[in-house]
């Protein structure tokens, strides 16, 4: 395809910054105005394109497609040959919106799959020749404050401190939150490497009910391994624990919750909902045969494979932070970079 860079509008917010070349004026200043924000995960490669409105922005246009950039990754150590083909086909389709919605800025992010993937740098390389767009590989840290930044509009009203989780492909962020302020401060943060695709792959299978019960005993073990150190640092004897989520776990699980036919994003964003529904929920899915979880609306064959380690993960947070509800939000990572970009300030941290 060609690097399309001289074509596009847009200029990245990380370097290689580009400015956005001179253009006459046209419309009003919200026409010509427009942020996109890029998110690429282990499993997901997700765009948002947004105008400031008021204090927050209006959507003009959306993009997101199961891409699996971390198939085979837990064996290999590499990204494969056809997981690369379709993340890059994925980035095309994202390079084409970016130009006809006008982009003056954008940033793009790519997270645990790159970071960890011996070729994922020459990965990065290839998706800026054949799209034009500069993926930046941000650290998990970053990665979890963009998550808060993103979706901590919706934590419950508290005094006590929340925690926040992002139920990633190839990791799990966890950030402790003090929401006393406009701008939440980040108290403590996690970072495991187990996401949905890491750990279908390292743990998960199973033949008949007995073996899938066994595997999903497996992935909650690792999963609390891993979990360990920031557990013993988390405050005891809260009045009431706040716990808000944001991946496609617990928006999928919001969704079978609600009995949806097809998921809606205006009913599942912002629900709050019984953690013990949750464990049910989770329970049910873990025995189920990989065909009896595809037959669920909103999980369906695309989701039928990783939403057991979903439940692994999200089970275990609920074992460490005992709320007796569970917010859901379908924002996060894209919506803090929008906000980066847009001017608002990030995450305190009580660290600095």
């Amino acid at each position: 395809m060609g690097d399309v860079s001289a074509r596009r509008p847009y200029r990245q917010a990380k370097p290689p910054a580009r400015s956005a070349p001179t253009r006459p004026a046209r419309g009003r200043w919200s026409d010509a105005q427009a942020f996109a924000a890029l998110d690429l995960g282990t499993n997901n490669c997700r765009l948002l394109i947004a105008r400031p409105q008021g204090g927050g922005f209006a959507v003009v246009d959306a993009f997101s497609r199961i891409v699996r950039l971390g198939e085979g990754l837990a064996t290999s150590g590499q990204l494969s040959d056809a997981a690369i083909e379709r993340t890059i086909a994925a980035l095309r389709v994202c390079a084409d919106k970016l130009k006809r919605r006008n982009v003056t800025l954008a940033r793009s992010v790519a997270t645990e799959a790159c970071r960890r993937a011996s070729n994922g740098p020459a990965f990065i390389a290839r998706a800026l020749e054949e799209t034009g767009i500069h993926l930046d590989i941000i650290s998990a840290e970053e990665e979890a404050r963009l998550a808060v930044l993103g979706c901590h509009a919706l934590i419950e009203p508290g005094e006590d401190p929340a925690l926040v989780f992002d139920i990633g492909g190839g990791s799990t962020e966890l950030v402790l939150v003090d929401t006393r302020s406009p701008v939440p401060k980040v108290l403590d943060w996690h970072s495991a490497p187990w996401g949905v695709v890491s750990l279908t792959e390292s743990a998960g299978g199973g033949e008949g009910e007995e073996g899938r019960l066994a595997a999903y005993a497996r992935m909650r073990g690792l999963v609390a391994d891993s979990f360990a150190g920031f557990a013993s640092r988390l405050p005891r004897n809260l009045r009431n624990p706040r716990l808000l989520g944001t991946s496609g776990t617990v928006t999928t699980l919001g969704s079978v919750h609600l009995g949806l036919s097809q998921y809606d994003r205006a009913a599942v964003d912002g629900l709050i909902v019984p953690a013990a529904a949750m464990r049910t929920i989770s329970a049910q899915l873990s025995r189920q045969s990989l065909g009896q979880r595809a037959k669920v609306p909103c999980i369906g064959t695309e989701r039928a494979d990783l939403v057991v380690a979903g439940c692994a993960i999200l089970e275990t947070i609920m074992d460490l932070w005992p709320a007796e509800r569970l917010g859901i939000a379908d924002r996060g990572i894209r919506e803090g970079i929008l906000r980066r970009l847009m001017g608002s300030p990030p995450p305190q941290s009580a660290r600095a």
